[in-house]
């Protein structure tokens, strides 16, 4: 089990460390409700260092990003970021991804921790290009400094502007007193925010004068739990659940992460499958009466069949219901269609719903 350069921080703050991803993290300090409410009203911040981070460089370096992701990444401009995925030859995703332009010539791809080694080996199989390759995942650290007062807390630790660095745009510059800092206004919450690439010697200054900035402002750790409430609330995928090498990610909603001007892994099949529709679909729904759905529980018809799976299930803690996200055919997949959600013995009705669940 790796520990990130902050896990003996989170010990001492009485977090319940937990294994996550071959990494040993932590889950939660306080509570999953106030940790959440915490990101929602005010500010918190994340450790997610266990993520991984390559750098893609050289002149062949876009050639070789184009190729193995679906979006359009020659749209990208230096100091922009965007969201994508990996398709794999079969019709699934080998994972989802942020994908930075640092310079010309010179990318930082994203990657889920579970999936480093996974993607690695990807990329390096499809580079017949000659892309220059480094992983830079064991090195790098990464905070998700996120909720509405996160502009406002932080800006005394930096000499950029941070309101005007726009949704998926980032800089490079000084933080926390260090410098080459990147410092991205991305995050997984729906909360805003920014999130903080730095090397593990440097992360536990930032640590320390982010929650020194924070004082005033309720700053608090938050564990994973809480993540995954924060973004479930707003109907993102979390890959291992809602995506996987099974899942297409025209089913699963990420369509418009799929740009058909030009040519990259399995294109042309998920070009035919969004323009025939596909067979099913991945939907968000509500609880109509009280219950928790979970990962793995059947959804079934109002005859009792099963007609597919929750991935993504919890009870919201803004909202105060249980809201989960599943696959099902695609006449099931419109808003407002009644579906069952089978919580043991239970047949819960829910109703089909348009994401995100939080509206803000």
């Amino acid at each position: 089990m790796k520990d990130t350069a902050l896990s003996s921080t989170h010990e001492a703050l009485g977090a319940k460390m937990v294994p996550f991803a071959g990494y040993n993290m932590p889950v939660q300090y306080e509570g999953v409700n106030i940790e959440h409410e915490t990101v929602r009203t005010s500010v918190g911040v994340f450790d997610v260092s266990h993520m991984g981070e390559f750098l893609i460089e050289g002149p062949h370096a876009l050639e070789l990003i184009q190729k193995v992701s679906s979006n359009d990444a020659s749209k990208l401009e230096i100091g922009k970021a965007q969201y994508s995925c990996l398709p794999n030859d079969d019709g699934g995703v080998v994972d989802d991804l942020i994908i930075y332009k640092l310079k010309e010539e010179t990318y930082l791809l994203v990657v889920n921790a579970s999936n480093i080694e996974k993607d690695w080996n990807w990329i390096s199989s499809k580079n017949d290009v000659g892309a220059e390759m480094r992983d830079l995942s064991e090195d790098y650290s990464l905070l998700a400094i996120q909720g509405p007062k996160a502009v406002e807390a932080m800006q005394s630790l930096t000499s950029h502007d941070l309101s005007a660095i726009k949704f998926y745009n980032f800089v490079v510059g000084d933080f926390a007193g260090i410098e080459n800092v990147i410092i991205s206004a991305t995050g997984y919450t729906g909360s805003g925010g920014f999130e903080i690439y730095c090397k593990n010697s440097e992360v536990k200054q930032i640590w320390d004068k982010v929650f020194e900035a924070g004082a005033d402002f309720g700053i608090k750790p938050i564990g994973l739990a809480a993540r995954d409430t924060l973004r479930l609330e707003m109907g993102y995928c979390l890959y291992g659940n809602d995506i996987d090498d099974t899942t297409s990610p025209i089913e699963a909603g990420l369509g418009w992460v799929c740009k058909f001007n030009k040519d990259f892994t399995n294109s042309e099949a998920l070009k035919a499958e969004k323009e025939h529709t596909p067979e099913r679909k991945l939907v968000a729904f509500k609880l109509d009466e009280r219950g928790i759905p979970r990962h793995g529980y059947d959804i079934v018809d109002g005859s009792g069949k099963t007609i597919g799976v929750v991935t993504s299930g919890t009870m919201s803690p803004s909202l105060g219901i249980g809201i989960g996200l599943g696959y099902v055919p695609t006449v099931f997949s419109k808003v407002d269609s009644k579906i069952f959600i089978q919580v043991r013995k239970k047949a819960i009705p829910a109703t089909v719903v348009k994401a995100p669940f939080y509206k803000g």
